[in-house]
């Protein structure tokens, strides 16, 4: 049988990383996946978003802000579809009578509180039991926060599965010129929002403490958009010499990881960690935490250090600034660790999850 199946897609055109990406790689992998070339999908946004073809891929306008979004996508859904894909929120699966399946990306105001953000926590402490007694499904994005989710709220536990992300393949191609033009010495790179959970403070001052002579002509170089609480971020980024980059285009991203000598992603917690597995992807020898999703994603292709010891960092980026033998081996073994995931796969097992959840209905 063939099903209707909706898909909040807000985020691809509204989030240009993280939960965007998210969006814009699935709804690409489901338009190119053999088993849903018979569905129809309806995608529910404020703006469309790409190249999908028309004949199964619908695009419905909603043009409010939230939560009165909420309200009507979840109403329209349950007239226009049989399964609904929630990736951005708790609350559209409190008005939609349509089976939904919710994204769950990561229970930080749960786990985490320290380093979450004050008014995004209380929206998802505040809408995210009755979404979980609703849904007919859960993606989990990684086995941690499909674990952590178990743990605060034992009776969603049997609704949950996991089903991973992937990087690009495009991040493990030549690049023309790697680099970046504002960067004129080699750089250890770090890649993420600039917020506490990021854990660039530390790494700052693991990287400062460093020997001179273990830096040599290395810079490091920070990229991605100011986020919540980063004045102590800019203040120890601007007083090290770290080179601040801001947001960059996907092209520049990608050149960034192919010039870099080290990827450093020291984060406290994280429900999956894309940057890590991009970099790998592209053969960088990468530093990252041992704790949440990370060592899950990463395997034996990364160095791990504790992210809340500043000086295990610091001992980390002199291994892979001193030590060849190991940073070869990284190279070698990233991009295949890369490649065991894939959005395809992604796409595969969240269509198959949706598929089960409207037979049932």
């Amino acid at each position: 049988m063939t099903h209707t199946v909706g898909i909040d897609a807000r985020a691809a055109a509204e989030v240009p990383a993280g939960r965007g990406r998210y969006v814009r790689e699935l709804l690409s992998a489901l338009q190119d996946l053999p088993a849903a070339q018979d569905a129809r999908f309806v995608l529910y946004a404020r703006e469309p978003w790409g190249d999908l073809d028309p004949a199964r891929f619908t695009w419905r306008r909603i043009g409010l802000p939230d939560p009165a979004w909420h309200v009507v996508a979840g109403v329209r859904a349950s007239r226009e579809t049989d399964v609904y894909l929630s990736t951005n929120s708790y609350l559209t699966a409190w008005f939609c009578r349509a089976p939904t399946a919710i994204v769950v990306y990561d229970l930080v105001p749960f786990v985490d509180r320290e380093h979450a953000q004050d008014s995004a926590a209380r929206i998802e402490r505040a809408t995210i039991r009755p979404a979980l007694r609703r849904a007919a499904g859960l993606a989990c994005i990684s086995d941690a926060t499909r674990a952590d989710l178990a743990r605060c709220f034992p009776r969603a536990a049997g609704k949950a599965v996991t089903i991973p992300l992937a990087a690009d393949p495009a991040f493990g191609r030549p690049v023309a010129t790697p680099g970046h033009p504002a960067l004129d010495a080699p750089y250890v790179l770090a890649v993420g929002t600039l917020e506490p959970r990021k854990n660039l403070e530390r790494l700052i001052a693991a990287w400062v403490s460093l020997d001179p002579a273990v830096r040599g002509e290395h810079v490091l170089a920070l990229v991605g958009p100011r986020g919540w609480d980063d004045a102590p971020i800019l203040a120890a980024a601007r007083e090290s010499g770290a080179r601040l980059l801001g947001r960059v285009d996907e092209d520049e991203l990608h050149a960034l990881y192919a010039g870099a000598t080290v990827f450093a992603y020291p984060s406290l917690y994280e429900g999956f960690g894309l940057p890590p597995l991009e970099a790998m992807a592209a053969g960088v020898p990468v530093l990252t935490s041992n704790r949440s999703s990370l060592p899950e994603v990463v395997g034996d292709a990364a160095l791990l250090v504790d992210p809340d010891d500043t000086a295990a960092i610091a001992a980390g980026l002199q291994r892979l600034l001193t030590d060849p033998k190991l940073t070869a081996s990284l190279r070698e073994r990233g991009p295949r660790r890369a490649a065991e995931f894939s959005w395809e796969r992604t796409a595969s097992e969240t269509y198959a999850l949706l598929e089960r959840l409207a037979r049932r209905s």
